[in-house]
């Protein structure tokens, strides 16, 4: 975004101000100036969203940055992209962290009812029962923000494989990552506070019933890792951004001044891996608008 005028961030799950508020001051620090800077925040629960924007606004304004803030109350699977609102000139960002699996469900559920043919399934390079190939929702979704032209798009996702159709296979790949994922909250975080209480309850202890209790929609849990989502993001028009050493070694520094010794990210082809000693936990990947 360097040397950009105007830029418009999507954040497709707007919960997390210290992120952008990072970005505020990272802005203020260039030679050229900050540009006018605009976020679209989307989550289901407006009061998240109000929260947001007055941390968001009051950063700006302590650091006298051009910004506005635009909320939308919504759920991914149910965003209108073009009630985004891009305006010409401005240049866009896309920043979707550990949201796409989740219209995975609904790709599932289609197949099912349309039964898709061996020949229509081999044109994306899929065997039918392979949840590689780009199926119709995730497919629209990818390709309605490949029509916003974004500059860069940065994906987060679970580098794991709880999409598989068969109950065991499931069980013994959470086993192992969530195993992997609560060591990490052991050596990070007290056991007392509220904080992590909430996150073993309500966000992994959701993940893992969807995982294993759920089938149909109701699995929203639909991890799958960065191998699965490449051909989905080519196959919509994104072309690969390579992610920098120096950002690697910031975000290792920013890891080891909170005494989190055991994550390490490690850079293959391009992208990030992030885990917890050797254990993958998360992918890092950057896309870009490619011009057919």
């Amino acid at each position: 975004m360097e040397g950009e005028k105007v830029v418009h961030i999507i954040d497709l799950h707007c919960f997390e101000p210290a992120q952008w508020i990072n970005l505020l001051e990272e802005l203020k620090a260039r030679q050229e100036g900050p540009p006018h800077l605009r976020i679209t925040g989307i989550h289901e629960q407006k009061e998240v969203l109000d929260q947001m924007a007055v941390r968001l606004q009051e950063a700006a304004e302590k650091l006298d940055i051009p910004f506005q803030f635009c909320p939308m109350v919504s759920k991914l699977e149910n965003l209108d992209i073009e009630s985004l609102r891009v305006k010409s000139g401005e240049a866009v960002a896309i920043s979707s962290v550990l949201q796409l699996h989740s219209l995975l469900a609904y790709d599932d559920d289609t197949m099912r009812r349309n039964s898709p043919s061996r020949d229509v399934m081999s044109l994306y390079g899929a065997s039918p029962d392979s949840q590689s190939s780009p199926p119709p929702k995730t497919l629209s979704f990818l390709n309605a923000l490949w029509g916003l032209s974004p500059k860069l798009m940065v994906v987060t996702e679970h580098e794991s494989n709880h999409n598989c159709h068969g109950l065991m296979e499931r069980v013994d790949e959470a086993l192992k990552f969530y195993a992997a994922l609560f060591d990490c909250l052991e050596n990070t975080l007290p056991r007392a506070p509220v904080e992590r209480q909430k996150i073993e309850k309500f966000l992994f202890g959701e993940e893992i019933k969807s995982i294993i209790a759920c089938e149909g929609l109701e699995r929203k849990a639909r991890h799958e890792k960065l191998d699965k989502w490449i051909p989905r993001l080519e196959f919509a028009g994104f072309g690969k951004i390579n992610l920098s050493y120096n950002g690697m070694k910031q975000a290792m520094r920013v890891l080891q001044s909170c005494n989190y010794d055991g994550f390490k990210i490690k850079e293959e082809s391009g992208y990030f891996i992030i885990c917890w000693h050797d254990y993958p936990l998360f992918s890092v990947s950057a896309w870009g608008f490619k011009r057919y």
